[in-house]
């Protein structure tokens, strides 16, 4: 997770869907409504002329900045291109003969059916899928719910280890939780999530296909983690978990979030990684091997970010993103996250500026060690610079002073158009994904569940997505955004309890 930016518009990303004024349309009032140039004359509005100087900076390195940065904005022609080459995959990754050759795995997660109420008990919950992870402790009883929970670091040494020093970690982290919140002497139902690419073999058994997002302990890759958790826990003797389910984030996502809004069939993230499922039915599930009973439905873990891993995103793909792929710790895979993700946005931001320096045309060509150091300038940073309003640099400069740079209004400026160029394209490849999904469902309304720091605390990112998905997807199927309030770790926890209810029929 990174930084909290938020106001006011990530606070409410669930409001009805307002399309923001086009920035050409605002910079045209502004000029309307200036009624005189006159140093410290005021206009319409109370604002001096000076504050609208920025109006006026589309000098020629400006003007070379919008050149060069044009090819990460990605016009509808293109996004549907990308669509319909991810349908291609999706279908690909369905199909029993085709799966394996597939981009897009679409994992079966066994979990047939949503919340209905009726769920009732005390669950453990862990949520593990980025540099932290999140112990829960939930009494649920029906719509009714209470929690608890912790969150543990797990240190560099850990997420580069072995796969025994990780769960042990989590093990010792599990034992004080239940200590600390006095349930050690009991047997409790635990919902796992694990959010990282797996090939699920029932609803408790999953094998790690790869690591993504920084880790790369040994000994876990083709192994089973619920296998793994439980031998950790054995190992202890002192506490007594019973794992019902495994599941990814975006499952979490979409069952946390159904609880709550009885449509939502799809679960998307946009944090350190990306990420989407959604509920689709057997018989389009070529590879299921379980029953047919009611509902013939099952939930698909996408792993929509290897998307690309094949080569069919080389024509939206530049140079920067070749480069970051490159200096990865998995050079070749997950290359559609990489365009998008927390993980790697910052990154890309930096090493446009970098580009952008060396022609010259920002910052008078000088970087600081900071700037020219990979991953020092962080996915929040754009947050704040965005932050800004037209014409302010107050959070642009904030950050600059933090890289120990020097910037003029022009370079900052420039600085907003680069982070809104990258952004705006991590939005809109997201809502071209989103939109196929939609368009594959063919349901009237869908309640889409989002979690993820990019989405949650970014400033428009909730905004972009909401009017691209609306420009993609077939007008018939409507949609609706919402924040998943509790993240994945309470939609374990539901997994958990509708395994439990459904054992009791």
């Amino acid at each position: 997770s990174w930084g909290s930016v938020r106001n006011a518009v990530s606070e409410a990303p669930n409001q009805s869907y307002k399309r923001e004024p086009r920035p050409h349309t605002a910079r045209f009032l502004s000029l309307v409504l200036l009624e005189k140039r006159n140093s410290g004359r005021s206009t319409a509005f109370g604002l001096k002329a000076s504050s609208l100087k920025h109006l006026k900076m589309m000098s020629e390195k400006r003007k070379k900045v919008e050149a060069l940065t044009r090819e990460l904005e990605l016009p509808n022609d293109v996004l549907l291109k990308v669509s319909a080459k991810l349908l291609d995959e999706f279908n690909k990754g369905l199909g029993r003969d085709t799966q394996e050759s597939a981009e897009v795995k679409m994992f079966m997660t066994y979990v047939r059916d949503v919340p209905n109420g009726t769920e009732t008990g005390t669950f453990l919950a862990l949520d593990l899928g980025g540099t932290n992870f999140r112990v829960l402790l939930i009494d649920i009883d029906g719509d009714r719910f209470s929690m608890k929970n912790e969150i543990y670091a797990i240190p560099q040494e850990i997420m580069l280890g072995t796969g025994e020093q990780l769960f042990d970690h989590i093990a010792d982290c599990l034992a004080k939780f239940m200590d600390k919140y006095k349930v050690k002497s009991k047997t409790l139902p635990l919902g796992f999530t694990f959010s990282f690419p797996c090939r699920q073999e029932g609803l408790t058994s999953a094998r790690l296909v790869t690591w993504t997002k920084g880790f790369k302990c040994s000994g876990v890759e083709n192994q089973d983690v619920v296998q793994l958790l439980r031998a950790a826990i054995a190992k202890r003797a002192d506490i007594d978990i019973d794992v019902m389910a495994v599941v990814n984030d975006t499952t979490g996502t979409l069952m946390s979030c159904a609880h709550k809004n009885k449509q939502c069939r799809l679960g998307l993230i946009v944090g350190t990684g990306t990420n989407a499922c959604y509920m689709e039915k057997l018989e389009n599930v070529e590879l299921w091997d379980g029953d047919y009973d009611e509902p013939r439905q099952v939930i698909i873990n996408t792993e929509w970010g290897a998307f690309g891993d094949h080569g069919t995103l080389e024509f939206v793909r530049t140079r920067y993103d070749r480069e970051i792929d490159q200096a990865s710790l998995n050079p070749g895979k997950q290359l559609f996250e990489k365009m998008i993700s927390g993980m790697y946005m910052g990154e890309l931001v930096r090493r446009v500026l970098v580009h952008l320096a060396q022609q010259n045309l920002i910052f008078d060509g000088k970087l600081s060690e900071k700037m020219k150091t990979i991953y020092l300038f962080k996915t929040k940073y754009i947050s704040q610079i965005e932050s800004d309003a037209r014409g302010e640099y107050d959070e642009a400069r904030n950050v600059m002073v933090k890289m120990d740079m020097v910037a003029t209004d022009e370079d900052c400026e420039c600085l907003k158009l680069v982070c809104s160029r990258v952004s705006s394209r991590a939005a809109h490849l997201v809502s071209a994904a989103v939109a196929t999904i939609l368009n594959k469902m063919k349901r009237p309304h869908t309640t889409v569940g989002v979690d993820g720091s990019v989405y949650r605390f970014h400033p428009r990112f909730h905004f972009l997505m909401e009017a691209k998905i609306a420009e993609l997807v077939n007008p018939q199927y409507k949609f609706d955004l919402m924040l998943s309030e509790d993240g994945s770790g309470r939609g374990a926890a539901l997994v958990a309890a509708v395994a439990v209810r459904s054992k009791k029929k």
